[in-house]
């Protein structure tokens, strides 16, 4: 009978779960940088709107190992490939969140913003970005979630991370190994939720 594998494979798991750690994290951070000034730019141009989360909507379509593949002809294999594709798939819960966050913010509160001389970048950073954050953090929540999950995947393409751990124990049939990137990477995932999701409740109320 097998050793437990977290005690079998414990040096191992923490090396694969840096090795995802730092591939969501790099991901999310980009994601974040890209997303919320596109979300704040479809509240002000309109006309942007649909074709920007029109974009998004079919990035999130695209099957992760389709992604995958076709990224490896333009910058190889490795974690290059992963971060794009996990920065792409965040791209829509923080596009839309932002974007449903800013027009969420009561109109009155933007009327009385304006009454006093507020410039557009003033309203923007102290009135409704501080009203939208729970709702932007709750897009950041989802993105990263669904980046810990899709992040396994990328053990494919050579990136690393627990992904590695199943695609083994795929191969050989061997419980052990999936369950030692299977379980690791649902707990950074649960962890993940509830940290964000904790930001998320305190900036709610704030609001």
């Amino acid at each position: 009978m097998s050793n437990f594998f977290l005690i079998r494979y414990g040096s191992e798991i923490l090396q694969r779960t840096g090795e995802h750690l730092v591939l969501v994290g790099i991901a999310i951070a980009i994601a974040i940088l890209v997303s919320l000034p596109l979300g704040v730019l479809i509240t002000r141009q309109k006309t942007l709107r649909q074709p920007v989360l029109a974009l998004a909507n079919i990035l999130q379509t695209i099957p992760s190992l389709a992604m995958f593949g076709l990224l490896i002809p333009l910058v190889g294999i490795g974690a290059v490939p992963a971060v794009i594709a996990l920065t792409l798939y965040s791209f829509l819960p923080i596009i839309r969140n932002t974007y449903t966050g800013i027009m969420a913010v009561d109109p009155a509160v933007r009327e009385a913003g304006q009454g006093m001389g507020m410039t557009d970048w003033q309203l923007l950073s102290r009135v409704e970005l501080p009203l939208a954050a729970g709702v932007i953090l709750a897009g950041v929540r989802v993105a990263t979630v669904i980046a810990v999950g899709i992040a396994t995947i990328a053990a494919a393409i050579g990136a690393g991370g627990l992904g590695v751990f199943i695609f083994r124990g795929i191969a050989v049939v061997n419980n052990d190994l999936i369950l030692a990137g299977a379980v690791p990477a649902a707990a950074i995932a649960l962890l993940a939720d509830y940290g964000i999701g904790w930001l998320e409740k305190r900036c709610t109320i704030k609001r």
